[in-house]
């Protein structure tokens, strides 16, 4: 093992100091907007539209003077039309589910691949994978990026990887124990699910081999990795990816956790409001927004990710200059109006987390009522609170409530659920049902 991956460093490009960070993004992003323009139709149009020609870029500071792209954007351009490259060039195809609309389809060069498998690699030994361990992939492998994207970061470590896929949640606890797994990859929600089964099957999850989780392709609070790493006894680490600009490899945390390194040596980032769409200063919260440096399949200028974070651009004590992303907070999308109020799921899952007895599994369903809308909070608590004793329920109904209006400042209903009566899922879990539009 070299001595930068003992140090939690997969690559002396990670050590970047600012002035060398910002040189290299500058070379990068001409390059990137030469080739959008050239090979991507919908660039040129928006570029010439803004009366700007890629040699007019001659600083960072005019990235602000480039087109934003959206996810809209995307979909009106399928299948094919953000491709900078032909079939010949074609590696990989990867894109999202499409549940909410039309695919995007997401190319991928040879050397997008290797970029890829690289990045991957660099916050998985951030957050201490190394040579020699074993990985178990939970994650779907298919179109979704999660599962193809781990497992190629697992292998450039040397790590073995065992490729469980998703679901069938009981085969993965007997892999995890008769393989002596070190490292969990999956969702968050997925982690608690094989917890549960675990305790089920083994007497406790935290007998079990593990020693550090992965978790990435949803929202999850603080709390939540309390929980998670109490219920298996490991460090959990968060990541952040997507498939429009790569899949995951875009940020991860270091042992330091706190926040999530973006690679900015690939991609620059910006936090803007997203209502004005202009930038905000570093520390406050708005949307996120990413330009990739060197892909090639698919480069994309200032991607709307509609994900709510903030940036901290100070050193971290791991040593790394590159700007940490705080964990995402929301989406400009998800947020939910009722009565006036913005509310994020992700605020119901902090006050929930605050309630002994109360388990981390949800759901929120929003409706309309006359002229008014009500929502609706179904959680389901411990075995050993769920009581057919009114007082005790009763107080621990009033205590959840109060707890979710503190946080949201909204009055909710609460239904509280015995366990395992909510649905599970191996993928990314389905926590909000809005039937205000059904």
């Amino acid at each position: 093992m070299s001595d930068l991956i003992a140090r939690g460093i997969w690559s002396r490009d990670e050590l970047l100091d600012p002035d060398a960070l910002r040189a290299l993004q500058l070379e990068r992003l001409r390059r990137t907007v030469r080739r959008s323009y050239d090979r991507v139709g919908f660039y040129r149009r928006r570029l010439d539209d803004l009366g700007f020609s890629p040699d007019d870029l001659r600083s960072l500071d005019d990235l602000a003077r480039l087109p934003f792209t959206t996810k809209a954007d995307l979909r009106e351009e399928y299948p094919t039309g953000f491709w900078a490259i032909g079939r010949d060039e074609l590696a990989r195809v990867h894109g999202s589910s499409g549940t909410t609309g039309k695919s995007t389809l997401v190319a991928y060069s040879r050397r997008d691949m290797d970029v890829w498998a690289d990045l991957v690699a660099r916050f998985l030994v951030a957050g201490g994978v190394r040579p020699g361990h074993v990985g178990q992939v939970a994650f779907g492998y298919g179109l979704f990026t999660g599962g193809f994207g781990l497992h190629a970061g697992l292998e450039r470590i040397g790590t073995a990887v065992v490729p469980a896929g998703g679901g069938n949640t009981r085969r993965q606890v007997t892999l995890l124990d008769d393989l002596k797994v070190d490292v969990l990859i999956c969702t968050p929600s997925y982690a608690l699910n094989v917890a549960e089964v675990a305790d089920s099957v083994l007497g406790s999850a935290a007998s079990l081999p593990l020693s550090l989780g992965h978790f990435g392709g949803e929202q999850w609070s603080e709390a939540m990795r309390g929980q998670i790493e109490s219920a298996l006894g490991i460090a959990a680490y968060n990541n952040y990816g997507l498939s429009e600009v790569l899949g995951p490899g875009v940020s991860g945390e270091c042992e330091a956790r706190t926040g999530m390194h973006i690679q900015e040596d690939h991609f620059l980032a910006e936090v803007i409001d997203p209502d004005t769409g202009r930038p905000v200063p570093d520390g406050q919260e708005g949307e996120l927004v990413l330009t990739t440096l060197t892909r090639e399949g698919m480069p994309v200028l200032r991607y709307r990710t509609r994900d709510i974070t903030s940036l901290d651009r100070s050193q971290c004590a791991c040593g790394r200059w590159f700007a940490r992303m705080a964990r995402v907070t929301g989406r400009t999308d998800d947020m939910l109006i009722v009565r006036g109020v913005n509310v994020y799921p992700s605020q119901i899952e902090e006050a929930l987390l605050t309630v002994a007895g109360v388990l981390p599994h949800y759901a929120i369903i929003v409706e309309r009522k006359g002229a008014l809308d009500e929502m609706t909070v179904q959680v389901e608590v411990e075995a050993e609170v769920f009581s057919d004793q009114m007082k005790q329920m009763t107080e621990l109904h009033e205590h959840t409530q109060s707890e979710i209006l503190s946080v949201t400042g909204v009055r909710t209903h609460v239904q509280l659920l015995e366990p395992n009566s909510l649905e599970r899922s191996a993928g990314k879990a389905v926590r909000v049902f809005d039937k205000r539009s059904l």
